[in-house]
């Protein structure tokens, strides 16, 4: 995720902590934006050569995410440690499928050796839709990211997807994973306790239409020009087929935490669809059980 000042938010970081989870099934990784610019770890610097390296993102697990600068353009480098690798190459794959049909970061290389772990990526044009001139004017923001949200379900074909992000399995890795903490939750869910929430996401609503879902439509993962059109994607490490809903509830979430209270339906008329409260409420558990 590239990240700017103000640091973004995504939805299961609404009350002040650090911003920016993320889920996985070995626990909760909460990134952010650094509060310093360290330099690339010593090992990392072979991907760096002669381009100015700027930290844009940080993990409590030791992922940290590089924009490297040059006479060649931008690159973005994914790095971390060796238990990164399965995540990096989950992302690389996806990136690698969709950049056939929408614009994604084109992957450079994708490895690791052991010790560490890394993903390179070209940069894409434009900057995250959560710098500060939109906070200041969200508006182009937001109507961006519900239009970039529906060029991205229009585009990337259900025929031959191979990934999948439905029900059925994110509750088989929330089974499997980290015990839940309903602490961690929104104060939406947290009142559930564990076992009503998992009889609660065992019993989903009818699918309105299935797409290929970004898998995290958080609003730093969008990318806007100058102008405030959608110029691309970024973080599509959980891409997969799955109701429209698992995206557009968190989307809608997400602008309410980044821009304040209000911005949901102009998101959902931008995408084109009407609100639906049923579905939003099931996939913004969903997701914050785990994605």
């Amino acid at each position: 995720m590239r990240s700017s000042v103000p640091t973004p938010i995504s939805p299961r970081n609404r009350d002040g902590r650090t911003p920016g989870t993320h889920r996985v099934t070995l626990g909760v990784v909460i990134a952010s934006g650094p509060a310093e610019n360290l330099p690339p770890p010593a090992a990392a610097r072979r991907f760096v050569g002669g381009d100015t390296a700027r930290l844009v993102w940080e993990n409590e697990l030791g992922g940290l995410t590089y924009e490297l600068t040059g006479h060649d353009g931008r690159r973005f480098l994914k790095w971390g440690p060796a238990d990164h690798a399965p995540r990096f190459r989950a992302e690389a794959d996806r990136l690698a499928w969709a950049a056939a049909f929408t614009p994604v970061p084109r992957v450079l290389t994708v490895g690791g050796d052991g010790t560490h772990s890394w993903l390179l990526t070209a940069g894409l044009p434009g900057g995250n839709a959560v710098a500060d001139r939109w906070h200041a004017d969200p508006r182009p923001a937001v109507h961006a990211i519900g239009a970039g949200l529906r060029a991205l379900h229009e585009r990337l074909p259900l025929a031959g997807c191979p990934f999948s992000w439905s029900v059925d399995d994110r509750l088989a890795l929330i089974r499997a994973g980290a015990a839940l903490d309903p602490r961690e939750w929104h104060a939406e869910h947290a009142h559930l306790g564990v076992a009503q929430a998992l009889r609660c996401a065992a019993d989903p609503p009818a699918i309105d239409r299935l797409v290929v879902c970004h898998g995290d439509a958080c609003a730093p993962n969008t990318l806007l020009d100058d102008a405030g059109r959608f110029t691309g994607h970024v973080d599509l490490g959980t891409l997969g087929v799955a109701d429209r809903w698992a995206d557009l509830a968190v989307a809608t979430w997400s602008a309410t935490w980044n821009y304040g209270p209000g911005w949901e339906q102009e998101l959902l008329a931008a995408y084109g669809v009407a609100p639906d409260p049923e579905r939003t409420r099931y996939y913004r558990l969903l997701w914050d059980l785990g994605p």
